[in-house]
Order: C-alpha cells, then sequence, then structure tokens
C-alpha cells in the first residue's frame, strides 16, 4: 500500500497481523511503514530479526538500500518493533526518552523488550530522544501513549489530504480499538485512555489513516474502523517427505 501527495509517499513496507502463536510463543508479526518526504528515507519501527531479509527486499524494491535510510523512528522498545535499528548506519534513531530509560533498566530476559540492542542504543551516536509532544521532523509529532509500554510513543503526521497515525502497540489492532481493551498491556487503565486520546485523534477527519502495530490501515467510516487494502499473511510448512512437498495455509481471512 502507498499514498500521498506532492512531497509524501507512504509505503507499508511489513504488514502487521493481528493474531498470536498458540504454542510457540508470540508471533511478533509487526508492522513497518517508510515514508518519504523531502529528502529524508524513514522508517516508523524496524522489526525483528525474523523480518530482515523481507525488509531488505523491500527496500530494493522502492530503490533503496539500508545505508540510504535517513530516519529510524521506534514507538517502543520491544523485540518485534526496535531490533532492526542496527541495520540502519546513516539514520538518526529516535524513541522516546522516557521508553529507553525505562527499557535499560528492565530486568534480563523476562520482557520482549529487546534488551541488549536497546543498551546499544543507548550509547550510540545515532540516538535521539524524543520528548511528548515534540516535532521529530516537519510535520511529525511524537504523543505520549502508555500502557502498553511506560513510554511508548505515537506518532501523527498532518497533512491536508488526512493525517496519518502510527500508533505502534498503543492500538495493535482493530478489535483493540472497537473494544477499548488492550492484549499484552502493562497498565490496562492506561491503554485505555491512550485509546480514548487516539480514537478523537482519529476522529478529526474521515481522511485520516491510522497504521497500527499488528493489523492494516484502517479509516474510520461512520465511526468505524475500516480496512485500506488487502491482507498479506501465510505459512508454509514441510509436511511431505521432502523439501518440495510444502503446504501452504493463507491467513488472509478477516
Amino acid at each position: 500500500m502507498n499514498g500521498g501527495r506532492e512531497d509524501l509517499e507512504l509505503h507499508v513496507l511489513v504488514q502487521g497481523y493481528p493474531g498470536k502463536a498458540v504454542c510457540h510463543g508470540g508471533l511478533g508479526w509487526s508492522t513497518i511503514a517508510l515514508l518519504r518526504m523531502m529528502d529524508r528515507v524513514i522508517l516508523i519501527d524496524s522489526g525483528g530479526f525474523g523480518i530482515r531479509r523481507t525488509l531488505i527486499e523491500r527496500l530494493k524494491g522502492l530503490g533503496l538500500e539500508p545505508a540510504d535510510v535517513t530516519d529510524v523512528i521506534l514507538t517502543h522498545a520491544h523485540y518485534d518493533h526496535a531490533v532492526n535499528w542496527v541495520l540502519f548506519p546513516n539514520a538518526v534513531v529516535s524513541i522516546g526518552r522516557r521508553e529507553l530509560e525505562w527499557a535499560v533498566q528492565v530486568p534480563l530476559g523476562y520482557t520482549p523488550v529487546a534488551e541488549f540492542y536497546a543498551r546499544e542504543l543507548m550509547k550510540s551516536p545515532q540516538l535521539r530522544l524524543v520528548e511528548d509532544e515534540e516535532e521529530v521532523l516537519p510535520g511529525l509529532k511524537a504523543m505520549a501513549a502508555p500502557g502498553h509500554t511506560p513510554g511508548h510513543l505515537i506518532f501523527v503526521l498532518s497533512k491536508d489530504s488526512g493525517d496519518l497515525i502510527f500508533t505502534g502497540d498503543a492500538a495493535k489492532n482493530r478489535a483493540e480499538l472497537l473494544s477499548m481493551t488492550a492484549d499484552a498491556t502493562m497498565d490496562a487503565a492506561k491503554s485505555r485512555e491512550t485509546m480514548a486520546n487516539i480514537w478523537v485523534i482519529w476522529r478529526r477527519r474521515p481522511e485520516n489513516l491510522l497504521i497500527p502495530g499488528h493489523d492494516m490501515p484502517m479509516v474510520p467510516k461512520d465511526g468505524v474502523p475500516e480496512y485500506v487494502g488487502r491482507r498479506e499473511a501465510a505459512i508454509a510448512a514441510w509436511r511431505g517427505d521432502d523439501l518440495d512437498q510444502i503446504i501452504t495455509y493463507d491467513l488472509t481471512l478477516v
């Protein structure tokens, strides 16, 4: 999916998926979005280990290499959103000050935080610590969105044809937005407050596009989230006697 105006392009490089693995821990299929505006190439979240090859291939499809990315903006410090900042040597890596200060102090091994990546980022010359209400880039504003993690941020890009709202895991999917109930949150009450604030921003104009952390982009049609684009999700498994016998399980039902 892509869209925008003369000086802006939006590409959802990796589409998030609103599901959880039943027997193998967290699924971690999270959204990675790319913005091109002015002379900048911007990633909103960077994904985890499993998406590295796909991410590089999707960049190549746009004529880009990892070295061309100028900005990596992280909504929070969980592994499935933050690990791959190391792929982009020329990028400024932005993350909430409160989030990173919390992430470097969590006990090792007990949370989804990418602990060692957070610690490396804290001492990296690429780091930019972001405050609530800060304009990270022209027109792109950070807003505090606690609940899922203490220092989670959402990012809102204001434009004439409708704002872009990158919610990360403050609002992971359509079910959370409709029920106002968050799965996998550190503070359920704060998550509910954050989602209420997201709804206020989203409802301001029917053209506003919300890009969640683990689902497809959506617009608010008659007060209800309506998907934009087509879902992409499948698993291929070797269930036969050799590697040529592959069964693909389609996960695109909505």
